[in-house]
Order: C-alpha cells, then sequence, then structure tokens
C-alpha cells in the first residue's frame, strides 16, 4: 500500500507551545509532515520563529492571508484561548483539519459553532490533550474498560500546581474573555480529562471554587465531587495556590489500585499497579507491562491524528468526545456559582453556563470596568 503524502502543515502562534512542543512534534513526524507556514501578529516573534523552524516556512501576519495563499491540510493553534473559535473555524471552512490548545473553546456554545463548521466542512478540529497518548495511559485504559481491574469503586484527580502574581501579570490571563476561566479551564483540565478517559462518562457533580490568593475575574482553586456512570464515585481538585507541585490521579478499582502520578507528562514508570491481596502475582505483573514507553506528548497526539486523516476517520479528542470534558468544566462551573448538583446533559442553549462559564452569576461575571 503507497505512503500517504505528508501533510503540509501551518502553525498559529508562534509562542513558546508551538516552538517547543508543536515544532518537536512536527520534526519526530518529519517524513509525514511538512511545515509550509507560520503565523503570528508579532513579526518579531514570527521571525525569530521561522530562524529556528527553517527559512523555507512562510512567514505571515493574517490568519487569513495564510489560509488563502497556502491553504494547508492541518493548521496547529497555539494562541491565547480567546481566539481558538474563530481561527479554528477559519481553518476548517478552508477545509483543513485542526489540532488546538485546550481549551479548544471558552464555552459549549463555542464549541457547538465549531461542531458546525466540522459538519459543513468535512474536515475535523482535535483538542490537544497529550496525556491520553502516553503508553501508559493507553495500557491503564485497557486494563479498567476492559475490567481487568474490576469494576472501578472511588477515584482521586489532583491537578495542585503554584502561579505566582507575575504568571497573572500577562494580559491575557485571568480573565473570562480571554482565558474562559481559572485553573478549572487552564491546567487541571489535562487530568480531569485523562480520568475521564479512564472511567467514562459521568452522570453527576457537586462543586465549590474559591478566589483565595490572585487578583483575576475567575477562581484560583477549585474542588469537584464526581458520580460516574459505571458507579464509581472521585474527587477532583484544581489548584494554582500549592507550592509542592504535582498532577495525580488514583483510581481504586476492586481488584487493583492504580496510580499516576508526574508533573507536565508521565512515562511508563510514573504509573504504579497494587494488586489486592486476593490477586495472583502473575495477573498483577501483566499489568505492568505495557508493550512500549511512549511519553505522553505532542508527539504522541500527532501520531493519532495523522492516522485518522491518512484513514480518512474522525481523529480522537474531537467531536463528542472532546465536548465531554468541556461540558466537564461547565457543569463544575454552575455547581460551585450555584451551590446545587449538576447532571451531565443539563447544559444546553438558554442556560447561561452554555454561553459562558461564569454563567452571568453576580458574584463571578466580569465587572464593568470604568
Amino acid at each position: 500500500m503507497p505512503r500517504p503524502a505528508r501533510r503540509r502543515v501551518a502553525v498559529v502562534g508562534t509562542g513558546a507551545i508551538v516552538s517547543g512542543s508543536h515544532l518537536s512534534a512536527l520534526r519526530a513526524h518529519a517524513e509525514r509532515t511538512e511545515l509550509v507556514a507560520a503565523v503570528d501578529v508579532d513579526q518579531g516573534r514570527l521571525d525569530a520563529f521561522r530562524e529556528l523552524a527553517g527559512a523555507e516556512v512562510a512567514g505571515y501576519t493574517s490568519m487569513g492571508a495564510m489560509l488563502d495563499a497556502v491553504r494547508p491540510d492541518l493548521v496547529l493553534i497555539g494562541t491565547p484561548p480567546s481566539l481558538h473559535r474563530e481561527q479554528t473555524v477559519a481553518a476548517l471552512k478552508s477545509g483543513a483539519w485542526v489540532l488546538c490548545e485546550k481549551p479548544l473553546t471558552l464555552s459549549l456554545a463555542e464549541y457547538d459553532e465549531i461542531a458546525a463548521a466540522e459538519e459543513a466542512s468535512g474536515a475535523y478540529a482535535s483538542v490537544v490533550f497529550q496525556h491520553r497518548y502516553g503508553s501508559g495511559a493507553v495500557h491503564a485504559r485497557e486494563l479498567i474498560r476492559s475490567g481487568e481491574l474490576g469494576a472501578p469503586r472511588v477515584a482521586h484527580c489532583q491537578t495542585t500546581w503554584h502561579r505566582d502574581a507575575a504568571y497573572y501579570a500577562v494580559p491575557w490571563r485571568g480573565t473570562w474573555a480571554s482565558e474562559g476561566g481559572g485553573p478549572t479551564m487552564g491546567h487541571g483540565i489535562h487530568q480531569y480529562d485523562l480520568l475521564l478517559h479512564l472511567l467514562g462518562p459521568w452522570t453527576e457533580i457537586r462543586a465549590m471554587a474559591a478566589r483565595l490568593v490572585h487578583d483575576t475575574e475567575s477562581e484560583d482553586v477549585s474542588t469537584a465531587l464526581v458520580r460516574f456512570e459505571n458507579g464509581a464515585l472521585a474527587t477532583v481538585v484544581n489548584s494554582v495556590l500549592s507550592p509542592d507541585e504535582v498532577s495525580r490521579i488514583r483510581i481504586d478499582c476492586a481488584d487493583a489500585t492504580v496510580e499516576l502520578s508526574h508533573l507536565y507528562g508521565h512515562r511508563n514508570e510514573d504509573w504504579t499497579y497494587t494488586p489486592a491481596p486476593h490477586v495472583a502475582a502473575d495477573r498483577a505483573d501483566a499489568w505492568r507491562t505495557p508493550a512500549a514507553n511512549v511519553p505522553s506528548s505532542h508527539t504522541a497526539q500527532l501520531a493519532t491524528l495523522l492516522d485518522a486523516y491518512d484513514n480518512g476517520v474522525r481523529p480522537p479528542g474531537s467531536g463528542a468526545d472532546a465536548r465531554a470534558t468541556l461540558e466537564f468544566a461547565a457543569a463544575l462551573y454552575k455547581s460551585a456559582f450555584t451551590g446545587r448538583p449538576v447532571h451531565a446533559g443539563e447544559i444546553a442553549p438558554g442556560d447561561p453556563f452554555y454561553s459562558a462559564m461564569h454563567g452571568d452569576h453576580p458574584h463571578w461575571a466580569p465587572k464593568e470596568r470604568a
């Protein structure tokens, strides 16, 4: 079978996440991709990126001009979150597939605009949730979903990071209009996306949020209790107030506890399996041996997207799959701000939390500026 053609790729935004993670992913898949264009409104930053990426990469300060001139197959978006919807829709309308940094949109309403653009264009938009694609996560999901570890019962999902005032001095951070939320949207979303990926659909969430340290519109910590469709109960913590930084997931099943502890990325050795007393040693040994050791990374996720492109099928991390993670964020905010439980599927058009994560709540919505 002939090898598919190299996909012509453009990047939009040339900051640290693109010049670091996306560029290295493209280089790792150089036999399958060709970086042909870069877009940035900052000419100096664009020039620096082109020097890093190669002079053959065309530079543009307008995404529209780039799409008209280049017509790429795939667009990688690494701009501030408030730009994601508009840029993703523009790329889809041009016929390009998209891989966009999280959060893909600032609301469920915006996400559904992207779904409509996908339907009209036949192209697909995926969101960067790279922790799903490390071999340790793939292996854990297979064990949990197959029932090999027994029924899931209790889970903990922890993103306890630390961000100082200088971090929030960046103009687009800390506001609903630019980021869509605090650590619930911008930090912890990676871990609870992985939790949902491992455990499946949730049914109910009860949450709290607070603004304890930082002078931001959105929260700087949130917590949640979650009930899953399979009966498991979980806690979720999202914080940027924690000096001892860690990202952690623990799932207690009937036959084993599986734990992941890392910070910004995981390998096989970051996963541990503790068998229940009744489990035979040879059975437990098989849990600990994934076939490969693939770190969670943009490189790993890009491989799955390129495979989907080659086969003409929807890529993982898109469509209803990715929407479920954004719905979880909206439900967490709604529960935290209203003080009542929220059930899966209840946030629909007409609900204030469908249009904005703050839900126009009087204590949390953006204030009029003098």
